[in-house]
């Protein structure tokens, strides 16, 4: 790394009397909402006018500065200078539609305003949409800065893609599945100003947070090298939560620091950025101003971190709950097991929850037990393959244990796939009727356009995710979904999909009609004799909320009950025999016993182990640990017989 001969606060200070932009993202669940929460307090406390807006689906800027917030920019208490705001999906797209239609009531008569209307219920207007309100904040001469907190790595990357996608679509004019290009071109000139700041690097700074692990640190690598091909260079790095050297005691911890310290001397060494900073793991959550104060301090000012190890928590240590009495193994075995048909187990969560660990877990010991399972990942950010060691490409293929198939969805081979499938119907539609040549040449012509609008991904992805559920001689196909917020977006669409195309709108009219495939996919998801839905966390208060709100979200907007909870990385009881772990055990066994009563649903747990079990021999060993199923290891041979 040619790292460190800029400092930290250099980087982000304004250095021009424009508005400039500090951009925070990475794996979910390492700490980016706290490094942007500390950024724009730092900011704010140096006397510039800071505005923070978080893009993320679920956010938690309102945990962290313990306020409510939500989708009006809002002034923080107690700090001068600083405002934030949660954009809504929901409520951006709302607002948008009715910006869109307004000016065309009075031009429009009913059936043409009808029309608009139509097209503005494409489900992709809620993208749209929010990265509307993202461009707004582009313009905001209020403000010396606007501090991004970003949605995951994988949807940040298509956030950045998007003016340049939509910035083509209104180039050709007519109607879009945003609405009609003629209504938007003073969004055009927006856009195409979008692209330019964010490519100028003297107006905007681009920054990874990370954990100090190898999976982390790869993904990091990875979109650094994405964003490099849309022309945006990332300039800083925070590597957060590293285990302070005084608190490990024993092997374990030293082996777990020393693999962690290793990680952070490669990124010191390979990454080509302008300055890192590192934070250390504190024995409580970072929430309030007096940490963001410190976590601002250390990594902008080169203050030593204030870690008081013995600083005690809010939690009775002896009054804590029992967590072996928590455990449930066989009700979430009976989830995780099929009955007659193919049973669906879908795992989300917040980024960096394990998730993608415990569905490859899952997924081995349950085709050890003789079922026949497919693992899929549909999270952009795809960790299966560093998981078992193996390629996983975007078609089933062995992983190389009997009865075990994994696949990735490749959003570009997604849209291949599902552009030939469009076009092959539109052949179709046309091939039995005499005299239209000409017929199908303009609707070959037409589709085709419409075929390179940013929202044919969209659709491309849920079609690839349908078609899992039409896949024969599985009895399991197991799910390792995209970060809360997007999994919902994911399984909404069949019902917005189906919605849209019962319009008999133009935008899908060339698409085979596949309502009724959709409507089977909606009632297998929502069937708890086909479906199940665990959401994976770990036991600190934000990752716990927000998949409580997720679960409402769930039910309330697709009709999906949760099945059962996972919690990942509980601290053992016999390694960390100090002040520092046992705030940290008292704390987990809090948030335990809240989620226990917030979900009144079986839980799995699942332990920190030295190393994530990576490879087929470990992922059983772990799945004997944690998911109930190590008495099914004989059931092949009973099946078989």
């Amino acid at each position: 790394m040619t790292s460190n001969q800029t400092t930290a606060s250099e980087i982000v200070e304004p250095h021009s009397d424009d508005t400039e932009f500090v951009f925070f993202s990475g794996k979910g669940g390492v700490g980016k909402s706290t490094v942007s929460c500390a950024t724009a307090t730092w900011l704010a406390d140096n006397d510039y006018e800071t505005l923070l807006v978080t893009t993320d689906p679920a956010p938690n800027l309102s945990d962290i500065f313990g306020q409510e917030i939500g989708h009006e920019v809002t002034e923080i208490r107690d700090i001068d200078n600083l405002s934030a705001i949660e954009i809504d999906p929901d409520t951006a797209a709302e607002e948008y539609r009715q910006e869109t239609i307004e000016p065309m009531r009075q031009l429009l008569d009913d059936d043409q305003l009808k029309t608009v209307e139509e097209q503005l219920n494409s489900p992709c207007v809620e993208e749209i949409a929010a990265f509307d309100n993202f461009v707004d904040f582009m313009d905001s001469p209020a403000y010396d800065v606007v501090v991004f907190d970003t949605a995951p790595t994988g949807h940040t990357i298509r956030l950045m893609e998007l003016p340049s996608d939509w910035n083509a679509e209104l180039d050709k004019g007519g109607s879009t599945c945003i609405g009609p290009a003629s209504s938007m071109e003073d969004k055009k000139a927006q856009y195409e100003q979008a692209i330019n700041t964010l490519q100028n690097e003297d107006r905007t700074t681009f920054a990874f947070v990370g954990k100090p692990e190898e999976s982390s640190i790869n993904e990091i690598e990875r979109s650094a090298s994405d964003l490099g091909e849309l022309g945006i260079e990332s300039q800083f790095l925070v590597i957060n939560g590293y285990l302070p050297e005084s608190v490990c005691e024993d092997p374990f911890f030293q082996g777990k620091r020393n693999d962690e310290q290793a990680a952070i001397e490669r990124v010191q060494t390979e990454f080509d950025v302008d300055a890192m900073a590192t934070y250390p793991l504190q024995p409580g959550e970072i929430a309030g101003l007096d940490l963001l104060s410190d976590v601002g301090s250390v990594i902008y000012d080169g203050d030593e971190s204030t870690v008081d190890v013995g600083a005690a928590t809010d939690v009775d240590i002896e009054q804590s709950v029992d967590v072996d009495a928590l455990a449930n193994p066989e009700s979430v075995a009976e989830q995780l097991t099929p009955t007659d048909d193919t049973r669906y187990l879908f795992f989300t969560g917040k980024g960096g929850v394990g998730k993608s660990t415990v569905a490859a877990t899952s997924a081995t010991k349950l085709a050890e037990a003789g079922y026949e399972t497919l693992v899929v990942t549909t999270d952009p950010a795809a960790h299966l393959e560093d998981i078992f060691g193996e390629t996983v490409g975007h078609e089933p293929t062995s992983v190389s244990q009997s009865n075990l198939d994994a696949a990735r969805i490749d959003q570009e081979k997604a849209l291949e796939e599902y552009r030939e499938q469009v076009l092959d119907h539109v052949h179709e539609m046309y091939a039995d009727k005499e005299g239209s040549e000409l017929d199908a040449k303009a609707a070959i012509a037409n589709v085709e356009e419409e075929l390179e609008s940013p929202c044919a991904e969209e659709m491309a992805a849920l079609e690839k995710f349908v078609s899992y559920f039409e896949k024969d001689g599985y009895d399991i196909v197991v799910f390792d979904t995209a970060p809360t917020g997007h999994t919902l977006r994911l399984l909404e669409l069949p019902s917005d999909w189906k919605g849209f195309m019962d319009l008999g709108s133009l935008t899908k009219g060339a698409a085979p009609t596949k309502s009724d495939q959709y409507d089977e996919v909606i009632e297998t998801m929502q069937d708890p004799a086909q479906s199940s839905f665990a959401f994976v966390t770990y036991p600190e208060f934000t990752p716990m909320m927000e998949a409580y709100r997720a679960a409402a979200d769930l039910q309330e907007q697709v009709g999906i009950e949760t099945a059962f909870v996972v919690a990942n990385y509980l601290l053992p009881e016999k390694y960390g025999d100090n002040a520092f772990f046992a705030n940290r055990r008292a704390q987990q066994k809090k948030y335990l016993g809240e989620t226990k009563d917030r979900f009144e649903t079986p839980m799995m747990l699942a332990p920190l182990r030295q190393d994530e079990p990576v490879g087929l021999d470990e992922l059983r060993a772990f799945g004997d640990e944690i998911t109930g199923l190590a008495e099914l290891t004989n059931k092949q041979e009973v099946r078989v017989s």
